[in-house]
């Protein structure tokens, strides 16, 4: 049995520890912050940088959506299902985690070029990539959808399998028992997955810069042109530093909130897995 002193130790450690990585995550960003002072309003009332954090804002959310329609059955497969080759699957998926920003962007853009199969079968199609809000979406998922997976297999592989069987012991599908039992009582955990997808989408600029430099009215986005809001702060840091510092900690308030609301939704009971329904 632990002592009272060994365990207040340690939770002293923990605690000095908890500060330290508090204290490397707040201090750039107050440093950011208190830099870009008495440049707050000028950054709001730019018509552009607004336009470049609602569209930012859009296309992470189209990227979120395809991730998670994409992500959460490859998620329940790898979690629930043995197969040949699962292993070298789990890795692929995983792959764009590890990869540079500029490498994920090269391999899309040789990949959608006119001399390649996929590019010629898309410019065939009418369906442009380079320069529009699906270049953008592209990106984003690429980069993105493995937080996703990973999120939901870990979720997944959480439920435990007797309540499965006990679903489908009382008549139910198997997709019954996915909806009524597994994805409720994984949700909390895909649902963290897709916070860290959704930020892993809008930090993204190594793609942007080879694929999506500058978005045009075309493709879905019939907006003016614009620029993810990670390529505009890159070109307003070379003109104007105080300006860029604005635009930058007013979008990581604009997050931090998006955090908040998400965490408070997800902890309020509003959602039915908060309230125990585990039945359609």
């Amino acid at each position: 049995m632990t002592s009272a002193p060994a365990s207040r130790i340690g939770t002293a450690v923990a605690a000095v520890l908890t500060a330290s990585l508090l204290a490397l995550v707040l201090l750039p960003l107050v440093a950011l912050a208190s830099y870009a002072r008495g440049s707050y309003l000028s950054a709001l009332a730019d018509p552009q940088a607004r336009l470049a954090i609602g569209f930012t804002l859009y296309a992470s959310g189209l990227a979120l959506g395809i991730s998670l329609l994409l992500g959460v059955p490859a998620g329940y497969l790898l979690a629930r299902r043995r197969f040949p080759g699962k292993s070298i699957v789990e890795s692929v998926i995983g792959l764009p985690v590890v990869v540079p920003h500029l490498i994920a962007g090269l391999a899309l853009l040789i990949l959608i070029s006119p001399s390649n199969p996929v590019g010629a079968a898309l410019k065939a199609a009418g369906i442009p990539i380079f320069d529009t809000l699906w270049g953008v979406v592209l990106v984003m998922t690429y980069v993105s959808a493995p937080y996703t997976v990973l999120a939901a297999t870990l979720a997944f592989r959480a439920v435990d399998e007797r309540l499965l069987e006990a679903a489908r012991s009382l008549g139910a599908s198997p997709s019954e028992a996915f909806a009524a039992v597994a994805f409720p009582l994984a949700a909390r955990g895909i649902l963290a997955g897709a916070l860290l997808t959704w930020a892993r989408s809008v930090s993204e600029i190594g793609g942007f810069l080879l694929l999506a430099y500058t978005v045009y009215p075309s493709a879905g986005y019939g907006g003016p042109v614009t620029a993810p809001i990670s390529v505009y702060i890159y070109d307003l840091y070379q003109a104007n530093l105080a300006e860029a510092a604005a635009v930058s900690t007013i979008f990581v308030l604009l997050a931090f909130a998006i955090f908040l609301a998400v965490r408070f939704v997800e902890r309020s009971g509003l959602l039915p897995w908060n309230r125990g329904e585990l039945t359609p």
